[in-house]
């Protein structure tokens, strides 16, 4: 059996770590021309269900460096009003950390460093996927924009929310948009930076709910503790240059009708200035935090989703990841949910080369079972980030933002409540 993966993203690597520990040959064609052309400095939160369907890809050694490159894990959840003041404060002790084993942050380009070792020599780089073929043999055959080919058993399209793999399969498929703006920036963590936040600001990752539906996060990244780690610098010595640095990273969305200009038409200065437009009745600490972010570090997100299809018959041609079930930042759950594809279609595809079903079988039994819980985590995080939701409207919208706030004030002030929602909380990200 012979595996062709587009893309060398978390969810491809995975899958081609999990196949390739089964003796299963793998070939992965990235369409980026180095492994590390992905500038990407931005972090991604690996729930616990994450971590558990990572582990079980990838051989121990890069789980372990996974892990050793991760940040120090958070030790709060806030939320916080625009002038910082706490609207409610989950602190994560004694039950809530057993819960939470797994959750990690990590920098996107790391991860993927990470997952590419052990595959240097099935990754292909420069490789931009055109379309492809059935054979009559029930082989597949992928084309690539530099003439060249590659012919295996299965194809997995992990290429992305712009998948050119899902547009040939499932040429009705689509992305709507979700008429939500996300502006964020990264800026070094300094004495002068860290100052800005609050102790549990600094320590925990904490949202903030602003008037008009505007929203906005803050988090701190700190890796001091992994390049003062010597077992790092002599179990992987090509990493203890690579490690990252400690960081401060902001975010703010809102309804694009709110917005005072389109951010899709603007530089990285033009977007600082934008944002510090849009935060200029908030607390002058988070307007500084934006004010000292280089404008090259200001990128811009218009919210998309996948609209979740009906099942189709099932080919040696699938999807996984962000090419089937692209959702939005509202629940954290993109990279976890290619996480459990990869690891789903990695256990099926391993029973089918030992002959306990058949491929076809495996393809479609994976995709019956990604297609369910996947349209639900879809669903999920569009109702965290939708430009028709009334948080949105002048009036009501203000209304609505007041009863939000008090509801979380008054957990906050009932210790039995808090302890409910954190655990309902953590048992969803341990779940997925």
């Amino acid at each position: 059996m012979h595996i062709l993966i587009i893309g060398a993203g978390t969810g491809g690597l995975a899958l081609a770590h999990a196949l390739k520990q089964a003796g299963i040959a793998v070939s992965v064609y990235e369409r980026d021309t180095a492994p590390n052309a992905d500038q990407g400095g931005y972090r991604v939160g690996i729930s616990p269900a994450g971590s558990r369907a990572l582990k079980a890809c990838v051989p121990a050694s890069n789980y372990q460096l996974f892990v050793a490159t991760c940040a120090r894990p958070p030790r709060c959840f806030n939320m916080l009003t625009e002038q910082f003041s706490e609207v409610l404060c989950l602190e994560l002790d004694g039950e809530a950390v057993d819960l939470m084993d797994g959750e990690k942050n990590v920098i996107r380009k790391t991860l993927r460093q990470v997952l590419l070792r052990g595959l240097e020599d099935d990754v292909f780089f420069g490789k931009r996927f055109v379309s492809y073929a059935q054979n009559p043999d029930g082989s597949v055959t992928a084309r690539f924009a530099d003439g060249t080919d590659a012919t295996g058993n299965v194809l997995v399209g992990a290429d992305g929310s712009g998948s050119p793999v899902r547009n040939q399969l499932l040429p009705d498929a689509r992305l709507e948009d979700t008429g939500i703006v996300s502006l964020g920036g990264k800026l070094p963590m300094t004495a002068e930076s860290k100052a800005l936040l609050t102790d549990r600001m600094f320590h925990g990752m904490s949202l903030i709910m602003a008037p008009r539906g505007f929203g906005g996060i803050v988090h701190s990244l700190e890796f001091a503790q992994n390049r003062a780690n010597a077992d790092i610098a002599r179990r992987w010595p090509d990493f203890a240059e690579a490690l990252d640095d400690d960081s401060i990273g902001w975010g703010l969305w809102g309804a694009r009708q709110n917005f005072p200009a389109d951010p899709s038409t603007l530089n990285g200065e033009d977007l600082r200035r934008l944002a510090l437009e849009l935060t200029r009745d908030w607390h002058p600490h988070m307007r500084r935090l934006i004010e000292m972010t280089e404008p090259a570090m200001v990128q811009y997100i218009g919210v998309r989703t996948s609209v979740p299809p009906p099942p189709w018959e099932s080919c040696n041609v699938t999807l996984l990841g962000d090419a089937i079930h692209t959702m939005t930042p509202g629940r954290g759950a993109g990279a976890n949910t290619a996480l459990r594809d990869a690891a789903l279609l990695g256990r099926l595809l391993i029973e089918a080369s030992r002959g306990e079903r058949s491929l076809l079988q495996a393809i479609h039994d994976y995709e019956a079972e990604m297609l369910r819980y996947s349209a639900e985590a879809v669903r999920e995080s569009k109702k965290q980030m939708s430009a028709a939701d009334l948080i949105h409207k002048p009036v009501i919208g203000g209304l609505q933002l007041a009863a939000m706030r008090g509801v979380m004030r008054i957990i906050n002030a009932v210790p039995p409540f808090k302890r409910r929602l954190l655990q309902n909380m953590m048992r969803v990200r341990g779940a997925n």
